[in-house]
Parts: structure tokens; sequence; C-alpha cells
């Protein structure tokens, strides 16, 4: 059993990235478990919730695990300086930790297979332009299950495990450089843990 971490700053981090983190697991025949450390609070809690994580398990009052996967949204600012602001918080070590960082909101990764969207809603949508106006992927989402005909109870993440589970990885990962490095990430990860 691969034990998986996730540290990550809000709802939407942790519907998604969760989803995705299972997905993959389970397309490479890896059986994971995957505990949330941290989901509320921001990117600042996030970290923290890390930092504390790992003085925990240098202390032996916390298990450690084998594969770290935090999530930060990039919110413009993008990848190189949110992955500094992680390491600035992961002890000296050896740690398999994995960065997601979707540019610039994980909400977009959910709206980039329209046939998987077509599959789980009954009604398809188009892969969005990437602008960086807070909360317009929020804004998308809920607009793409209304368009459905599904009341978005949870501004549709509630359908994140079901759009995730339909997605074609490879052609959204074609579509958003973030979410291909993330997943390209995690896959070497688990790789790794599978071999060692």
């Amino acid at each position: 059993m691969t034990d998986i971490a996730l540290f990550c700053e809000d709802l939407g981090h942790e519907v998604v990235l969760g989803a995705l983190v299972r997905r993959v697991a389970r397309d490479m025949g890896v059986a994971a478990a995957v505990a949330i450390r941290s989901a509320r609070g921001g990117r600042g809690r996030a970290l923290a919730s890390l930092s504390d994580y790992q003085e925990d398990v240098k202390r032996g009052v916390a298990r450690p695990v084998d594969v770290l996967v935090v999530g930060l949204d990039a919110n413009c600012h993008g990848y190189a300086r949110r992955r500094d602001e992680v390491l600035a918080h992961v002890s000296s070590a050896p740690l398999s930790c994995v960065l997601a960082v979707p540019d610039p909101h994980v909400e977009r990764w959910l709206l980039l297979d329209g046939q998987a969207f077509r599959k789980v809603l009954g009604h398809g949508c188009q892969p969005p332009d990437q602008k960086c106006e807070k909360a317009r992927y929020k804004a998308l989402l809920r607009e793409a299950v209304r368009a459905a005909g599904v009341e978005p109870v949870l501004g549709g993440l509630e359908h994140a495990d079901q759009l995730v589970a339909a997605m074609d990885l490879n052609r959204a990962a074609h579509l958003d450089r973030s979410l291909g490095r993330f997943l390209a990430d995690l896959q070497a990860a688990l790789r790794a843990r599978k071999q060692g």
C-alpha cells in the first residue's frame, strides 16, 4: 500500500486532486491510500500544515507517508514561484513530494474534457481559455453544470470524481501544461514507489 498525504488550500483542490491521485494510482495498478492533511484555510495554511506534519514525523508523533502531494493554485504567478514556496517548507529529509500547481485555478482542469462532461452530465462543455481572473473558473464550472440541467450544489465540485474517472487524461494534459506536469510527476513518484 502506498500512503499519500495531500496538502492543499481548499475544497476544490481536495476533491479534484484527490480524484486525480486515486485515478492515476488505479490506472497504474498501485494500491494507494490518500489522506487529506490540509484542505482549508488557503495557501498559507496548507504550507504551515506541511511544515507541521514534517516536524511531527521527526518527533515520532506522526507516521511518515510514501508520497506528499502539495496543491496550490498558481493564481497567475507561475509554477516556479509556487515550487519555491513549497520547497522552502520541505525538510531536507528525502521525501517524495509532488506539486500540483493548476495555472491559474484547479476548477479549470475539470472543464478540459468536454466529452467526459457530456458522459457524466449529459451535456458537453468547451475547454476554457486561460485568463487570470479571480473566480473565473469557479463560475465557468457552475455555468457548465447548469447548462447540463443540473443544479451545482457545491459549484460543480460534487461531480469531480465522476468527471476525473471519465476524462481522457492524456488529451487533458495536452490542453493544460500545469495538469500535464502534475500527472507526469505523480506517475514518476508512484512508479518509483512501485519499483522500490
